[in-house]
């Protein structure tokens, strides 16, 4: 993952070009326009009752209350393959999509084939890094679990599952895979049909609801990862593999600083979507910078200025005009790529 911040570029940036010009941008791919002439950026995320989806309203509400030119709408989804689905039906201006899914994506791996348009990333959204976790005493590392151990790394069919199962194949050669939700781990726990279940703190930090549950009600502990298996999650591609402090946890034992597979959730639109309308967003969005932790508490995190651009995904270009936009802020890296722009 590229890292690191550069001084802005000494380059005109294009919006800059075309302003001085008195040219504008419309032949690009343009949001919904209303009868009041603004312009509809439609934002998909998940289902009503994630977090993804509660933080997105107050996104919606922060940038409509700074922009007269822009009205956001926090819509509803069934997950990736649904919003790029969206994107390619052009019935959503942004969507968000995780880092196991985007290589997906650029592949062109099932399920989504090769798209019919080139996708750019927009802004970084959260951060999920993922552990173990187990009330059993004779567990302490991943490399414990063997063919006896009930594990369920994430429930059957959710996005994140592919990359757990791929991770545990590093630890261990056999397992018994269950699949249980989130919410019912602590039962699941308590009645001895589940081993081991899983954990994650949003952003690194915000321990949810379901996990605090399971502190309350049995005695967690959260797996250790012996070197060798952190090793190999560092060198697989496929994996983002990154620190986390579970000792943030109260109430748990915890090994303190582990490394985690972790899931970068980022925005992304068509490259041809409208350039004032990326850039318009993105200046309202950063505007409202400080306060947006008000609008939703998993938002606070973008008051820092390099949050915007952090966990960024290879191989996938930036939006022109966010590319522009991160210049003038002084956050845009080298190492990023720009997608190509319509003439």
């Amino acid at each position: 993952m590229a890292s690191g911040h550069n001084s802005i570029s000494s380059r005109t940036t294009r919006r800059a070009f075309l302003a001085a010009a008195g040219v504008g941008t419309t032949t690009m791919l343009a949001g919904c326009s209303d009868e009041s002439s603004q312009t509809t950026v439609r934002m998909r995320t998940s289902t009503s009752s994630t977090t993804a989806y509660t933080a997105n309203q107050g996104l919606a509400s922060a940038v409509n209350d700074q922009s007269d030119d822009l009205f956001v709408e926090a819509q509803t989804s069934q997950g990736t393959e649904a919003n790029i689905g969206a994107l390619s039906k052009e019935e959503a201006e942004m969507v968000y999509v995780q880092n196991w899914s985007a290589y997906d994506v650029q592949q062109g791996n099932d399920p989504f084939g090769e798209l019919e348009f080139e996708m750019a990333q927009v802004f970084h959204y959260y951060d999920l890094p993922w552990f173990f976790i187990t009330d059993s005493s004779s567990l302490e590392t991943l490399s414990d679990i063997d063919s006896g151990t009930a594990v369920s790394p994430t429930p059957s069919g959710s996005g994140t599952a592919p990359a757990l199962e791929r991770a545990l194949e590093y630890a261990t050669d056999d397992y018994e895979r269950v699949s249980v939700t989130y919410p019912n781990q602590s039962s699941s726990l308590n009645e001895n049909q589940l081993d081991v279940g899983v954990g994650t703190l949003m952003n690194f930090g915000a321990v949810p609801s379901w996990l605090q549950e399971i502190v309350s009600s049995v005695d967690l502990r959260v797996l250790d990862v012996e070197d060798s298996t952190a090793q190999a999650w560092s060198d697989d591609e496929r994996l983002l593999s990154q620190t986390v402090d579970t000792g943030r946890i109260e109430g748990a034992e915890t090994p303190g600083e582990i490394p985690a597979p972790t899931f970068a959730y980022n925005f992304v639109a068509r490259a041809d979507l409208e350039y004032d309308t990326v850039y318009t967003f993105l200046e309202s969005l950063h505007e409202q910078r400080a306060d947006l932790a008000d609008y939703h508490a998993l938002l606070g995190t973008f008051e820092d200025e390099s949050f915007w651009v952090k966990n960024m995904y290879d191989d996938v270009p930036f939006h022109p005009a966010a590319a522009d936009f991160y210049e003038e802020i002084g956050i845009w890296n080298d190492e990023f790529e720009r997608a190509d722009e319509s003439e």
